[in-house]
C-alpha cells in the first residue's frame, strides 16, 4: 500500500492478566493527550476488551481492523485484531485453556514485523506456568520468539536481554540460572557476542554513533588482581579486549559496586553484568515503575513491559501504566531509528 506506515503492534498477554487493562488504559491515556501517541494494533480478542473496558469503566471503543486500517482507525477507538483461538480472560483466574490464543497473538505479531505489515512488537507479560500446561513447548517468551525469526526470516538468532531505563540501561550475561552456576557459565566468546549484539543495537536503534560498552566484573572489587578470583582477568578482560580490537568503545571490568552511581553512569550507554542481580537490582532501584525490557540480536524490535501478569491486580483499575508505556514509546523510538 503506497505510503503505508507499519504501526506498532502489541500482543495481549496472559488475557487474565493486566496486559488487557494497561493497553486500554494506554490507548485513553493517549487520546486524552496524557501520553504520547504512538498508534499501535491490539492482538487480542474483541470481546475480552469489551468486557475489561467495562469493568474498569474506562470509555473506549473497540475497533476490529488490520494493521492496513490501523492509524486511521485510532482516532475512533483501539483497533484490534481478532484472534482465531477463544479466550476466557477471567480477572486473576488464569486458564491454561487460554494458552492457544496467547501464542496465536505472539506467532502473528512475528508474522506482520516479518511482512513489513508492523514496525515494531510490544509484548505483554505471560505466566510460563500456565502456557506450559496448555502443551507450551518453550523455555519462554524469547526463545519463542527466537524460534519465530528463525522460521520467517531464515537463519539463527541469539537473544540478548536489555534492561533499558531513561536512567540506566544493563545487560546481564547470564539470566535465569543459579548463582552457582554463573562463574562456569560465562566465557570469552559468548562475552564477546553479546557486546557486539549490544554495540550494533545501540548503533541501529537507539542512534548513537559510537555506544559506550562498559563490563561489570564478577567477583567483589572486579577480582582484586586475581586475589578474590580469577574471572577478571582470565574471561571478562579478554572480552573487552576482542571488542576494542574490533572498534567498539568497551572498557572493564570494573567493581559492581561503583557502576552505578550518577557519575559513573555518565560514563557510558550500556553496562554489561555478569548475573541477572548485579543487572536487575541496580535498574530496578532506579527505574522500578519504569524500566522496559528489550530483546536484542532479533531481526525485529521487540520491546515489553518489565514486570509480570500481576493477577492479583487484573480488572482492579490499580496496574501502573508507567512500564508499558515506556515500552511503547521506546519501541516507537527504535523503530523510527532503524528506518
Amino acid at each position: 500500500m503506497t505510503g503505508f506506515q507499519p504501526p506498532l503492534c502489541m500482543t495481549q498477554g496472559d488475557p487474565s492478566g493486566i496486559g488487557p487493562d494497561l493497553a486500554l488504559a494506554l490507548y485513553a491515556a493517549m487520546r486524552a493527550g496524557e501520553a504520547p501517541l504512538e498508534p499501535f494494533i491490539l492482538i487480542a480478542d474483541p470481546g475480552l476488551l469489551h468486557r475489561r473496558a467495562k469493568q474498569l469503566k474506562i470509555a473506549v471503543e473497540i475497533v476490529e481492523s488490520t494493521p492496513e486500517e490501523a492509524a486511521s482507525a485510532f482516532e475512533a477507538g483501539l483497533p484490534a485484531a481478532r484472534l482465531q483461538a477463544p479466550v476466557l480472560g477471567e480477572p486473576g483466574r488464569p486458564d491454561p485453556a487460554d494458552g492457544p490464543a496467547t501464542v496465536e497473538a505472539i506467532a502473528r505479531a512475528v508474522e506482520w514485523v516479518a511482512s513489513g505489515r508492523a514496525s515494531a512488537i510490544v509484548t505483554n507479560p505471560i505466566a510460563k506456568s500456565v502456557l506450559y500446561r496448555s502443551g507450551f513447548a518453550h523455555p519462554g517468551h524469547t526463545e519463542f520468539l527466537g524460534e519465530l525469526a528463525g522460521r520467517h526470516f531464515g537463519g539463527s538468532f541469539r537473544p540478548v536481554m536489555l534492561l533499558w531505563s531513561r536512567e540506566l540501561a544493563v545487560v546481564p550475561a547470564t539470566v535465569h540460572v543459579p548463582l552457582a552456576r554463573v562463574p562456569s557459565l560465562l566465557n570469552t566468546d559468548d562475552l564477546v557476542a553479546i557486546g557486539e549484539i549490544a554495540a550494533a543495537a545501540f548503533t541501529h536503534d537507539f542512534g548513537i554513533a559510537a555506544p559506550r560498552l562498559v563490563f561489570s566484573g564478577l567477583n567483589p572489587h572486579a577480582g582484586e588482581e586475581g586475589a578474590i578470583g580469577r574471572e577478571e582477568i582470565e574471561t571478562i578482560a579478554p572480552a573487552v579486549a576482542r571488542l576494542a580490537a574490533q572498534g567498539i568503545d568497551a572498557k572493564g571490568p570494573f567493581s559492581a559496586d561503583t557502576l552505578f552511581h550518577a557519575q559513573a553512569r555518565d560514563g557510558y550507554d550500556v553496562a554489561v553484568c555478569m548475573y541477572h542481580d548485579q543487572a536487575l537490582i541496580p535498574i530496578k532501584t532506579l527505574a522500578f515503575d519504569s524500566g522496559v525490557n528489550v530483546t536484542l540480536g532479533l531481526p525485529f524490535i521487540r520491546t515489553s513491559p518489565d514486570h509480570g501478569t500481576a493477577f492479583d491486580l487484573a480488572g482492579t483499575g490499580r496496574a501502573r501504566l508507567t512500564s508499558l508505556r515506556e515500552a511503547v514509546t521506546l519501541a516507537a523510538r527504535m523503530a523510527r531509528a532503524r528506518a
